[in-house]
């Protein structure tokens, strides 16, 4: 599996998905999200406890670098001190009205971390670690 981590002002070589996801440099990416030049990737949940956690993708901009992926899918990666555990998938989707958002159950220990995933066209892209404290 290739990940490709969305981070502001980092550029991997070799990101051929075109310039919907191609990461561009932006301000302040609050925690468990990644910035890519046309949109946002965020994963937000209970890190450290059981609850609702929900990946986001929002598309801003106008013009051809903001169209869709023809279907992606929308996930999350878990990992603590011993492990990095494979991806788990809420589903697959295409953007509605400039976003999209999928939401699942799970339960995380004090001391792990969580971040987003979405998927499209055999490729990784992923938010940075939202982690518990503790």
């Amino acid at each position: 599996m290739r990940h490709t981590r969305v981070r502001a002002g980092v550029l991997p070589l070799g990101l051929t998905l075109g310039s919907l996801l191609v990461l561009a440099p932006v301000g302040v990416t609050p925690a468990g999200c990644g910035d890519l030049t046309g949109g946002r990737l965020c994963v937000a949940g209970p890190v450290g406890g059981k609850g609702a956690f929900t990946t986001r993708y929002v598309r801003h901009g106008t013009g051809a670098h903001t169209r869709p992926p023809s279907a992606f899918r929308l996930g999350y990666q878990r990992r603590d001190a011993r492990v990095t555990a494979f991806p788990g998938w809420f589903g697959t989707l295409r953007t509605e009205d400039r976003s999209a958002a999928l939401t699942g159950r799970l339960d995380t220990a004090r001391g792990e971390c969580v971040r987003g995933l979405l998927q499209y066209a055999g490729r990784d892209y992923v938010t940075e670690w939202l982690c518990s404290r503790g």
